[in-house]
């Protein structure tokens, strides 16, 4: 890393001379990549990306670098610390990086994402909640063309709204999927009762009537991310807008056709309203305080936290089957699935023997 950003550094000075050349400072870079690509056994365009990385680790994370170089971190972690501080000033950087160091301690480079980029949301002097606005405003939806006939339909949405429709399409797929068994049972049931002789006539007129439905489920082999896309597509080109000019009762839109169970943690000042930081949709990323206060606002079961003020460890959660509220503190003390590297919600885990 040190080499490579040498190398850019070396590049920028040979360009130095070049100033209203933009081509020749381009190929001073491009010379020295060829190079090295030589040895690397790489192209120039990949080791031009990699001296960009360099140098930018090696001069806007020293603290970083340093934390690697000595065992602290490796290089999954070094690669998240730069992921999610690209948003963060250099002017707190430092703050940054040492905070991102001691998180990393003990945890897998997976599993520290949503903490760090929480920090870098917290450390950022421009609030989360206008810097969400703004960027809520071009929300989009575009096609990208693909091969064979296929295309990448690409929705760019609040992160809230979009977990909720990956949610609910989970769900939706997920009772499609579970109801094939039942309908084979049923079928055949519905054989036996038409074999039953002279008091089977009824119950083979109702099988005939039901056999469409059970072939049609007994014929269905589709992937859970199959049935996921058709269900959306479904949805998509048959059901009508949250937004609908001509109905009542629209109320909050989008959020309020929200029925996932999706666990927020949010401060109470927050919720209060006396402070517009970031709230942490679990598993996920930061959200801001706005949608945070209007999914509060539409519950209607709450737990009660006592978390430790620096390391955010839950002490307390208030309110032979686990009970409720061991369920709740597993889920809010894990957040996760507990084996290494897994960011599956726990809110969609199996409590297990741990």
């Amino acid at each position: 890393m040190r080499v490579l950003a040498a190398a850019g550094r070396l590049a920028e000075q040979q360009a130095a001379r070049d100033d209203e050349r933009t081509k020749a400072r381009e190929m001073a870079l491009r010379s020295i990549a060829a190079e090295l690509a030589g040895v690397f056994v790489s192209t120039d365009r990949t080791l031009q990306r990699r001296i960009d990385e360099a140098r930018d680790l090696v001069e806007h994370y020293p603290a970083t670098m340093d934390a690697w170089e000595a065992g602290r971190i490796t290089r999954g972690h070094v690669r998240v610390i730069q992921d999610t501080g690209c948003v963060v000033p250099a002017e707190v950087r430092g703050e940054f990086e040492r905070a991102a160091i001691e998180r990393c301690d003990g945890e897998t480079p997976n599993r520290v994402r949503g903490a760090l980029e929480h920090l870098a949301e917290r450390l950022h002097p421009r609030p989360f909640s206008e810097r969400h606005e703004q960027a809520a405003a071009g929300r989009c939806v575009r096609v990208q063309p693909g091969p064979d006939g296929m295309s990448d339909l690409i929705a760019t949405l609040p992160t809230v709204i979009a977990e909720g429709v990956v949610d609910r399409l989970t769900r939706q797929a997920r009772e499609i999927i579970d109801a094939r068994p039942q309908a084979d049972a049923a079928g055949a049931d519905a054989g036996d009762a038409g074999e039953a002789g002279a008091g089977g006539a009824a119950a083979e007129a109702d099988a005939d009537a039901d056999a469409p439905h059970a072939a049609s489920f007994a014929a269905d082999t589709r992937t859970m991310d199959q049935v996921r896309a058709d269900v959306f597509a479904d949805l998509l080109l048959a059901g009508a807008p949250a937004l609908d000019p001509t109905a009542d009762g629209d109320g909050n839109g989008a959020l309020g056709a929200i029925r996932a169970k999706v666990q927020v943690v949010v401060s109470a000042l927050t919720l209060t309203g006396e402070d517009d930081g970031p709230a942490d949709l679990v598993g996920r990323s930061p959200i801001d305080a706005a949608t945070a206060r209007e999914l509060a606002g539409d519950n209607t079961a709450w737990d009660r936290l006592l978390t430790h003020p620096v390391t955010g460890t839950v002490l307390e959660c208030d309110t032979y089957q686990p009970t409720a509220a061991m369920r709740r503190l597993l889920r809010a003390r894990d957040r996760h699935c507990r084996f290494p590297g897994c960011r599956q919600p726990a809110i969609r885990c199996e409590i297990d023997h741990t």
